[in-house]
């Protein structure tokens, strides 16, 4: 198991909610993540539509993911969404981050989230502090 993997893996064991909204880790490499998720009546809201915070907790699980692929432990600092179309239950979300720039302390992230029919139902973008703290740090010989 690589280095992304490895993190991931970590990370979602730990993550009762990512569990609850039932995503799937589709790819996973340095500074990438794709992940998908299939939208239950549960996560519905009074208009019957799925509540804003689904899509959004999606794309949060996804930059957390790209963020700390590269093994150093990053957490949000600032997020955003825009919701660009209506998702139901039903429907099959996909995020997919692009890793806009990385600097020793910071990255910023775009996250496209598509339906089943690749229409783009929301996008985010997200900026993370870089702590410098390694996920799994070597053991330094004397």
């Amino acid at each position: 198991m690589n280095l992304p993997e490895r993190v991931v893996n970590k990370m979602i064991n730990g993550d009762a909610f990512s569990k609850w909204l039932g995503i799937k880790v589709i790819k996973i490499k340095k500074g990438y993540c794709e992940l998908q998720m299939n939208v239950r009546d549960e996560m519905t809201n009074g208009f019957n539509i799925a509540h804003g915070g689904i899509t959004y907790s999606l794309a949060d699980s996804t930059l957390a993911f790209a963020a700390n692929s590269h093994g150093i432990q990053s957490m949000s600092i600032e997020t955003s969404i825009s919701h660009t179309k209506k998702v139901q239950s039903g429907d099959v979300l996909k995020a997919i981050t692009k890793e806009v720039s990385r600097s020793k302390k910071t990255a910023i992230y775009y996250i496209s989230i598509t339906n089943q029919n690749n229409i783009e139902v929301a996008h985010f973008k997200g900026t993370v502090y870089i702590t410098g703290k390694e996920w799994f740090p070597q053991k330094q010989e004397i």
